[in-house]
């Protein structure tokens, strides 16, 4: 047993942080809630730091992450674009990969 263990993040970036863990959890529980608002409170987000959040990104990634519905007698709710849906698909498994990998070189050199 090796008394090391290799730690790390991944991010993507452009011309700054624009996705990693963070952005990618928030994404999975407004798929999952329907609901920026509820996926701010699971994560112990206000509202407006969630929205600021999916703003900021947005801007930096140059498309739109959420379709947001505005509340009243039904509610509202929000719900993933599809170029949202296929960053977070597409950067889960690369991080998925990246793991495996990353682990047979722990297990290879420590």
């Amino acid at each position: 047993m090796s008394q090391y263990k290799v730690n790390y993040k991944i991010w993507l970036e452009k011309e700054d942080k624009v996705f990693g863990q963070g952005p990618k959890e928030i994404l999975e529980l407004i798929e999952q809630t329907g609901s920026l608002h509820q996926a701010a409170q699971k994560m112990n987000m206000s509202y407006s730091q969630a929205w600021n959040l999916i703003k900021t990104l947005e801007g930096r990634l140059g498309f739109k992450l959420i379709s947001a519905q505005a509340g009243g007698k039904g509610g509202g709710g929000s719900s993933l674009t599809e170029e949202s849906r296929k960053l977070l698909k597409d950067y889960s498994r690369f991080i998925e990969e990246a793991e495996k990998s990353l682990k047979e070189l722990e297990e290879k050199f420590f």
